[in-house]
């Protein structure tokens, strides 16, 4: 079975006391940011994953469930499946060493300009994966099909969140997404 690795966003961060619960629902395979009391939660929280599944949407319905059932109150807002990734996880994905990542960067090794981070801090910088992926020459087959599902699901949860008697159940939009994952390859 395939692992896919993705983001989500929360409707507040997890409390200190929900994190065993959800390491045991996740056998610790979701990381969240977390704070200790509610005072700190007045901004979304974040949850990142890698998780084994048949296909992306099951993967990211069955972590949603998850992290729902391991916390009363928070829902999950959004997914984003195509992940940004550290120098480190670029050289893990691309099998290389963080240096020969860190020279692609800087210009001196590759086909042409690396693409650019997403984020930037002065010690920290994050990249796209599709991009470099693309760059690499790297036919993920996971990327194709993150567009769509994270599009649909982004859907699903803001009709969940908007007219919830409306939302159709998780496994429908697995079987249904699917199919369409299937008709489209």
């Amino acid at each position: 079975m395939p692992r896919y690795g993705f983001e989500l966003v929360l409707s507040r961060p997890l409390f200190e006391p929900e994190l065993d619960p959800l390491f045991q629902r996740t056998r610790g395979e979701v990381t969240v940011g977390f704070v200790r009391d509610a005072q700190s939660a007045d901004h979304p929280g974040q949850a990142g994953c890698s998780w084994e599944a048949h296909s992306l949407a099951a993967a990211i319905l069955e972590v949603v469930g998850h992290i729902e059932a391991s916390a009363p109150g928070l829902t999950v807002l959004r997914v984003e499946a195509d992940p940004l990734l550290s120098m480190r996880e670029i050289a893990e994905r691309v099998g290389r060493t963080i240096e020969s990542v860190r020279l692609s960067i800087k210009g001196t090794r590759g086909p042409g300009r690396f693409p650019a981070s997403e984020t930037s801090t002065p010690r920290h910088r994050l990249w796209q994966w599709s991009q470099v992926a693309e760059w690499y020459g790297i036919d993920d087959p996971q990327i194709q099909e993150a567009g769509p599902t994270a599009r649909a699901i982004n859907g699903w949860l803001a009709l969940r969140e908007v007219i919830p008697e409306v939302a159709p159940d998780p496994r429908t939009v697995v079987v249904a997404l699917g199919t369409a994952v299937r008709a489209t390859a």
